[in-house]
């Protein structure tokens, strides 16, 4: 299905809303209540992580911005010619637009998948104006799950997936493999992969850059309740939850929680949730990352990493993979 906007047509595979509603209420009827993080990017939650991309504490972003800037004809290079890109998550498109100014005309194809329609439609609109000789065919699509890729509009010689910043930290380990193995299945056997991941690194800096003093990182957290509230009549008093970052270092990530500062007891779609003090909801994982750690993960997913960027401080890294033979 697709949905004509005034420069191009959106191809929308965008799940069902009675997911959303199974996904939380599955979750809060947990022992450990759980939220998959995927849902905290509505429309206002990406424009709020839009924003703590841009805070000082937030290194992620502005370190990969620096790797590519210094290391971008490599990183064209490694996409190839006559490429199809596909990017998991339609972000501001700081990272993509650096990219694609590197790739030229010559890109067959850019193929952002996003589940946020709004936030894809802006962005993607963004870019068609500023790039007109690409042609830029949003999806719009819950992208952990199987979905369609549009035939693109002229011959591609190979498809390269990209997913940048380091949302590959969100998943668990294993749910991460499977993920790369999905996404080694559609960009087939001469595709590729440009990814951020993480590294491992002082844990008072990682837990500054998900807990920033300027309280975004909390009010993304919370806008988590908001929806809940807007969209299944949920009674959540959000002025009783706090946002809440631990670092586990056994399962080596950051985890961020919804807090509750009281007993107290939420109704979530004519459902009804008690909530001892101190209890909390687990929104978001994290995970980071040493280099072998990843290229590990990536060779039981079926990708070799052919190369790996980094800035001085090993803080991040970029690294290209390609489609191998490894069982998965």
């Amino acid at each position: 299905m697709s949905t004509s906007t005034s420069a191009h047509p959106v191809f929308d595979q965008a799940p069902a809303t009675e997911s959303f509603r199974e996904a939380v209420l599955n979750g809060l009827r947990r022992e450990q209540k759980q939220i998959p993080s995927k849902f905290l990017y509505d429309e206002r939650g990406s424009k709020l992580f839009d924003k703590i991309c841009e805070l000082d504490e937030y290194y992620p972003t502005r370190t990969e911005l620096a790797i590519m800037r210094e290391h971008g004809a490599a990183l064209a290079e490694a996409v190839g010619p006559e490429a199809r890109l596909v990017e998991y998550g339609s972000g501001s498109s700081l990272k993509t637009r650096l990219l694609l100014e590197r790739l030229g005309n010559d890109l067959a194809a850019y193929v952002p998948v996003d589940i946020s329609k709004n936030h894809l439609l802006e962005s993607a609109e963004a870019l068609a104006e500023d790039y007109p000789s690409i042609p830029i065919q949003p999806v719009c699509a819950d992208y952990t799950t199987a979905f369609d890729l549009p035939a693109p509009p002229r011959p591609a010689r190979r498809t390269v997936g990209y997913y940048p910043g380091s949302t590959i930290g969100n998943f668990r380990r294993e749910d991460a493999r499977a993920f790369l193995a999905q996404i080694a299945d559609t960009v087939g056997s001469d595709g590729g992969l440009l990814i951020g991941v993480d590294l491992k690194k002082d844990v008072e800096v990682l837990k500054a850059a998900y807990d920033d003093a300027e309280g975004v990182t909390a009010a993304f957290n919370k806008n988590l309740l908001r929806r809940m509230n807007r969209e299944l009549d949920a009674t959540f008093d959000l002025a009783t939850f706090e946002h809440q970052v631990l670092w586990n270092e056994a399962r080596g990530c950051i985890e961020s929680h919804l807090h509750s500062t009281t007993a107290q007891s939420v109704s979530v779609a004519g459902e009804s949730f008690a909530f001892e003090k101190g209890e909390t909801i687990h929104t978001e994982d994290s995970h980071k990352y040493t280099l072998d750690e990843f290229s590990s993960l990536a060779a039981r997913a079926g990708f070799d990493v052919e190369s790996v960027w980094t800035d001085e401080q090993s803080y991040f890294s970029v690294q290209h993979c390609t489609v191998g033979n490894q069982t998965r």
